[in-house]
């Protein structure tokens, strides 16, 4: 923490070159030098009951410091006030939103991995070690035990499982990117084209396979309203609609309800007979891209399911194919804007406690604090009396963000 705040005081120097950097440029150095400096292996002294007092003078120097160099301010200037200016949340709210991201990570791990067995007793393969699982513990034992592991295990049955990194489909051996490589591709529009050119694209492509029976199109999208998702596949052969899925979740991402909408129409159009080509007609192609990514990420458990359906697909025949072609939304295109709309026609309430998916739970801990800092900030005096509230353009009070600078 003190090699920060040196590097911090260090940092002045560059405001005397002869260009100069602005406060957007010093407030990026400062997210991207100092703080992974200041908080490298917070994990070791930021966690539940851990006496932070000492360290949370530091990094509040350091923090000040940073901010009256990011605006140029004076030292006597309120600290809340030029960091809501600078967009920098408060140095605790970080550490929380940091300390929350880092207790789902073992959700990456493997079920048969050793930190799985002292955090869940249903993942211990020896009943001898029963008494050191963290849940067989009291909940008076469990405050007096004191560590990030402890954190970690309240969170333990929080998320479904969505990483997969030791299936079958993401082993080398096995993976479709080297086994058909050339049964695959994408179709990305080219952004120095109008839509108007992209529009004729498409309407090209349908009227290519209209009279086909050996080709399936599929549009496929989804739409997030009251934290319920809805996810739609129209799936079309001869350009006549053949059939469509329409399914629900709740405390998902945008992007996973778009992926499991691309799952579903690539699960019923694999299984047609007399089918060569399949051709996916989404406004995520990043998304679809993800399906033949053999790294880790949090989409593994329905790119696993994809893939095998693919495998048996490519079996099937040597010159079967599957193309992902971009559509975006403000397109308007007709076969994808009904699968847009009809998402989006959907007024769903939960009704029951769902568990979330890992990226939702990760989303949702950075609105939480992000809103608590807001909510902070407009009920504190701590801004200062003399704060002046900014307008944008339209006399808008504008709103309080840590991203692309700040507010």
């Amino acid at each position: 923490m003190n090699k920060a705040i040196s590097i911090v005081k260090c940092m002045k120097l560059l405001g005397n070159s002869s260009h100069s950097i602005n406060p957007l440029q010093k407030q990026l150095l400062y997210r991207m030098c100092i703080l992974p400096i200041a908080l490298y292996g917070l994990q070791l002294w930021f966690y539940n009951h851990a006496p932070i007092a000492y360290h949370m003078k530091i990094l509040n120097k350091m923090q000040r410091c940073a901010v009256v160099w990011i605006l140029g301010a004076f030292k006597i200037s309120s600290l809340y006030g030029v960091k809501a200016i600078a967009g920098l949340i408060p140095i605790k709210l970080h550490l929380q939103k940091l300390g929350g991201r880092s207790q789902l990570q073992a959700y990456k791990l493997p079920h048969n991995h050793l930190l799985w067995s002292l955090i869940d007793s249903n993942h211990n393969p020896s009943p001898n070690f029963k008494s050191t699982v963290l849940d067989s513990l009291t909940n008076w034992q469990c405050s007096l035990v004191k560590g990030h592991l402890v954190d970690m295990a309240n969170r333990s049955h929080e998320c479904f499982p969505t990483f997969s990194p030791l299936n079958s489909e993401f082993s080398p051996s096995s993976r479709i990117i080297d086994i058909f490589s050339d049964h695959f591709s994408f179709n990305v529009c080219d952004k120095r084209k109008n839509i108007k050119f992209r529009a004729q694209e498409l309407d090209n492509l349908t009227l290519e396979f209209s009279s086909s029976s050996l080709v399936v199109l599929v549009a496929s999208d989804a739409s997030i309203k009251n934290n319920i998702a809805t996810s739609i596949a129209h799936i079309h052969i001869a350009d006549k609609p053949l059939m469509k899925t329409i399914h629900h979740a709740v405390n998902v991402t945008s992007t996973e309800a778009k992926l499991f909408a691309i799952r579903c129409g690539i699960n019923q159009s694999s299984h047609f007979d007399n089918i060569s080509k399949i051709i996916i007609i989404t406004d995520s192609i990043h998304i679809a891209q993800k399906i033949f990514d053999p790294s880790s990420h949090p989409f593994q458990t329905m790119s696993a399911a994809i893939l095998l359906d693919l495998h048996d697909f490519f079996n099937r025949s040597n010159n079967n194919s599957i193309e992902f072609w971009k559509c975006s939304s403000r397109l308007k295109w007709a076969l994808h804007d009904r699968v847009d709309k009809e998402t989006k026609s959907f007024n769903l309430i939960p009704l029951f406690l769902c568990k979330n998916s890992w990226d939702f739970s990760k989303k949702n801990k950075s609105d939480n604090i992000i809103k608590y800092w807001k909510m902070l900030f407009q009920a504190s005096e701590l801004k200062g009396n003399h704060f002046l509230d900014l307008l944008d353009s339209d006399n808008k009070i504008i709103k309080l963000t840590y991203t692309k600078g700040g507010s």
